[in-house]
């Protein structure tokens, strides 16, 4: 029984350093390779993690104020920061879909704008963003971006430290949803 109540306060130690959090764990793989690993658990049911990067009014939420999907192999997320440009505008970010099972995993093409250095930009064939959804329990899903695909050399490890800072940034204002949520619930407790 106590080694019991040990794991449980364990897990629920462990549960709460990681929930609300963007985690990073990036690492190299056995043939060199940088993988920019980052994960997040939200409080919500898998299929209900999986609308927010699936449909056009999931993706307002957190990524930008314009956002339009077109799921399907091949098909694109277009977003914009500018609300007043849409979403073929030149200004917007284009991400191709390479590939998705539905609730489980979305693989994106990222293609590198102007505002990245010529030479990754004409080096660039590879960089892709692998995004995992997983059903931890307790209607808790743990989203997983790995992003891999990436080249060598000075400007490419500028591209990834880029990425690095503006992935976890990303995966943040996902967390702040439920944050939002939850002052809003405790709000109402209190009023009461």
């Amino acid at each position: 029984m106590m080694k019991q109540l040990i794991l449980i306060f364990l897990g629920l130690t462990i549960y709460n350093l990681t929930f609300g959090q963007v985690q990073n764990t990036s690492y190299q793989d056995p043939n060199g390779e940088k993988i920019l690993q980052l994960s997040i658990i939200v409080p919500i049911v898998k299929c209900e993690a999986w609308k927010l990067f699936s449909t056009d009014s999931g993706l307002v939420k957190w990524i930008a104020p314009v956002a339009k999907i077109e799921l399907e192999t091949g098909g694109s997320i277009k977003t914009n920061y500018d609300k007043e440009k849409g979403p073929d505008d030149k200004s917007a970010i284009r991400l191709d879909i390479i590939n998705y099972l539905t609730d489980e995993l979305m693989t994106l093409k990222v293609n590198l704008n102007n505002s990245f250095p010529k030479e990754v930009q004409q080096e660039d064939k590879n960089l892709q963003e692998i995004i995992q959804f997983i059903d931890i329990g307790n209607e808790q899903t743990k989203i997983i971006s790995s992003m891999v695909g990436w080249g060598k050399g000075e400007q490419w490890d500028k591209t990834y430290n880029f990425f690095e800072k503006g992935n976890i940034w990303t995966y943040e204002q996902v967390l702040k949803i439920f944050d939002q949520k939850s002052k809003v619930k405790s709000n109402k407790h209190r009023l009461r």
